[in-house]
C-alpha cells in the first residue's frame, strides 16, 4: 500500500461515527474495508488499514513478554484496539472510550501518516500543530533526516 497523505476535517454523528472522506479512500485499495484503531500517541487515535494492522501486530508478537517495558508498552497500546468495518456508507464508528481518551467531542482531523490515520479532536490538533515553531522543526528535522548515509540504501536501490 502506497503512503497516505492529506489532512481531512470530518465532523462525527450523534452515535459517534464518521465517514470516510473520498479524498482519503482513494488512495486506499478498493478491497481496504477493515481497520484497527487504537490509543496513539500525543492524545490522539490512530486508525490502521487491516493489512497494516497486521504487520505491526507481526512486529509486537516478537516482543518479549518476560520484559516489563514490553508488556507496559503492549497492554498501553492494544488497550482498547478494536476491529472496525466499514459500513454501507462508508462509516466508521469511534468507540467510547477511545473518544473519551483522545477527548474527542464533535469535529475531528483525520491525518495521515505513511500507513497510517491519526485521529484528533479538531480543536487538540490544531493546538498542537501550532504549537509546532519553526526553528525547531528545522532542528528536529536536522536531528531525524540529517544523519550522514541515512539515504544510502535507497541511492542502491533506485
Amino acid at each position: 500500500m502506497s503512503d497516505l497523505l492529506g489532512e481531512f476535517e470530518v465532523r462525527l454523528d450523534s452515535k459517534g461515527r464518521f465517514k470516510l472522506p473520498s479524498g482519503l479512500k482513494r488512495q486506499l485499495p478498493p478491497s481496504v474495508r477493515q481497520f484497527v484503531i487504537t490509543r496513539g500517541f500525543e492524545e490522539c487515535l490512530m486508525l490502521y488499514p487491516w493489512d497494516e494492522w497486521e504487520k505491526i501486530n507481526a512486529r509486537l508478537k516478537k516482543l518479549n513478554e518476560f520484559k516489563k517495558d514490553n508488556r507496559d508498552f503492549l497492554r498501553y497500546f492494544k488497550r482498547g484496539a478494536n476491529y472496525m468495518e466499514l459500513d454501507g456508507t462508508d462509516r466508521l464508528l469511534i468507540p467510547k472510550q477511545l473518544k473519551e481518551h483522545a477527548s474527542i467531542e464533535q469535529d475531528i482531523v483525520l491525518a495521515s501518516q505513511n500507513q497510517m490515520i491519526e485521529i484528533w479532536d479538531r480543536n487538540k490538533y490544531y493546538e498542537y500543530t501550532e504549537e509546532a515553531d519553526p526553528d525547531q522543526f528545522a532542528e528536529l528535522a536536522e536531528k531525524v533526516m540529517g544523519q550522514e548515509n541515512m539515504f544510502d540504501d535507497e541511492d542502491e536501490q533506485g
